[in-house]
């Protein structure tokens, strides 16, 4: 364990390994990738697909190595027992940090398949790991604004194209389509510009999920819903490298998807479109409420 030594060493030798781990896995992951380019046979593909589920799984299991060897976080996790492997699932959580991916990832690894993320097209250009999300088929999404689009009415619904495509590879191996409903961090700046309703989260964006029940809803066995807390305070990566993090809590509750949400036009069915949204903003009350109760037992410990 590396916990005695100062904290900058123990982040120099986090990030070499995280630097380290990922030069190593990439170079087969985009050798299956070309082979699945090239190879367009569904029986190939799909046994490719399992292939690099398993490498991108494989470089997740070093990373929560490193997580362990800096610092051992004490982890507050309930829910787990609830998921499987074998099916689809829809995956939503609060976003405070870029270490919340890193956590998901961490707790979920070979519980859940494969978490595929919602990413901002701009970031298929970070070095490597933005080619490693386009092997992985990780759904790439340009945003427009709304004065944007009245200018280039012919972009409306390309999320929705886009997401369709996606979800239509998915469609032969078990995936966990993940989207963080906020669409952006938590801080208290954006809280304010927002008028946000909730006293810890910012508004949810039902657009995302929407469309990905619109292209998959019956392939997904439910909606895997994450409350995440860190009892610190919202870190950095540095923190989590550096080994500066030692409590995470988690909470995670299977919910099943209403029927009448699957399958349905997001963008031309006003009345669902309403329906899902209430749907969506009462998830979000009820997981204000929960950080409420966990930040009030996190503050109540003697410790705290």
């Amino acid at each position: 364990m590396l916990h005695v030594l100062p904290s900058l060493v123990r982040g120099i030798i986090a990030s070499s390994i995280l630097a380290l781990n990922t030069l190593f896995w990439c170079w087969p992951l985009f050798a299956l990738a070309l082979l699945k380019l090239i190879l367009p046979f569904a029986p190939i593909q799909r046994a490719l697909r399992f292939a690099m589920h398993w490498i991108a799984e494989s470089w997740i299991a070093v990373n929560s190595f490193w997580m362990r060897l800096v610092q051992p976080i004490e982890w507050d996790v309930e829910g787990l027992e609830q998921l499987d492997l074998t099916h689809s699932w829809l995956v939503t959580s609060n976003h405070q940090s870029w270490v919340d991916i890193l956590a998901l990832q961490y707790q979920f690894n070979r519980r859940l398949p494969f978490l595929k993320f919602f990413l901002k097209k701009e970031l298929i250009w970070v070095p490597v790991i933005g080619l490693c999300w386009w092997a992985l088929e990780f759904p790439f999404m340009k945003r427009y604004s709304k004065a944007y689009l009245a200018k280039h009415p012919e972009k409306q619904g390309q999320d929705l194209i886009t997401t369709r495509k996606a979800c239509e590879r998915y469609k032969t191996n078990p995936v966990s389509v993940f989207n963080f409903l906020e669409g952006t961090r938590f801080t208290p700046e954006k809280h304010q510009q927002q008028n946000s309703p909730f006293q810890h989260l910012l508004k949810p964006k039902a657009g995302g999920i929407a469309f990905v029940l619109d292209a998959m809803g019956e392939q997904l066995h439910g909606l895997v819903n994450v409350t995440l807390y860190y009892p610190q305070g919202k870190p950095g990566l540095w923190d989590l490298l550096s080994g500066k993090i030692q409590r995470i809590v988690m909470r995670v509750e299977v919910l099943p998807i209403p029927e009448q949400f699957i399958g349905q036009s997001y963008d031309q069915n006003m009345q669902y479109r309403a329906q899902f949204q209430d749907w969506v903003n009462q998830l979000w009350q009820d997981k204000d409420q929960l950080l409420t109760q966990i930040i009030n037992a996190e503050q109540s410990k003697p410790n705290s």
